[in-house]
């Protein structure tokens, strides 16, 4: 099998004191490997979106190591920790973070240019991955111009910009219709397929079936584990 590009090791986080206190994360030990797409289900406060502000550095546990592409996340400074978020972990968060200040293609070039790359060479590329999720034309539009879905589609297209490797979306479809949610699967199965490593966060059944593997989270801990869902027919079927 090829090589781990996120790793968690008997992980815990805690939310809280006292009485307020809640474990959002127990024990929990995961491995995720180049061209792997894992998918994460589990009821609401299971420990979904925890898992993946672990995985991505932007909060660290209490306990355990998170290691991404072969560093461990505890050991860099916040520096480190933002080179790593900006050259190997493409987020696709449920709030989109979106810049209001900057256009389509403003927001999704941010990644590269803060890499160093000049906009020159950064534009061309946002441009084509606003085309790769049905959004060519939109590139000068401000996300308060844009409906929900698309400024979805905007985070999307951000996120999977570059070559970065290990990609995390939580509910990456929930703003969309059914066509334009399968695209955005089919885009996020294509980047994985092509090498990065992914993990899903959804409560779709549906969707968990684009990936390789599944898992269960239930009040902060791994419960089951199971090999792909029935895959659904379009991705069975070659794309249109």
């Amino acid at each position: 099998m090829s090589a781990s590009v996120l790793e968690l090791q008997g992980v815990y986080r805690t939310h809280g004191t006292g009485e307020t206190k809640v474990h959002a994360l127990r024990d929990v030990s995961l491995a995720v490997h180049a061209g792997e797409l894992v998918a994460v289900m589990g009821p609401s406060g299971s420990g979904k979106s925890t898992l993946l502000n672990l995985a991505g550095g932007l909060d660290g546990p209490d306990q355990g190591t998170v290691v991404v592409e072969g560093r461990p996340l505890s050991t860099l400074n916040k520096r480190q920790l933002a080179e790593v978020r900006r050259h190997s972990v493409g987020y696709v968060f449920q709030a989109l973070n979106l810049l209001p200040s900057l256009t389509a293609a403003e927001n999704v070039a941010l990644p590269l240019e803060l890499s160093g790359m000049p906009i020159r060479k950064a534009r061309p590329l946002a441009e084509a991955a606003l085309s790769e999720v049905d959004l060519a034309g939109h590139a000068d539009r401000f996300p308060d111009e844009m409906s929900g879905g698309q400024q979805q589609r905007v985070a999307i297209a951000r996120a999977l910009i570059g070559d970065r490797r290990l990609v995390l979306a939580d509910e990456p479809t929930g703003a969309l219709d059914s066509t334009t949610g399968e695209a955005v699967l089919r885009l996020l199965r294509a980047r994985v397929d092509a090498g990065a490593a992914g993990v899903l966060v959804t409560h779709e059944a549906r969707h968990a079936a684009w990936a390789d593997r599944v898992i269960f989270l239930r009040d902060g801990s791994i419960v089951d584990t199971s090999g792909p869902l029935a895959k659904p027919e379009s991705l069975l079927a070659p794309a249109s």
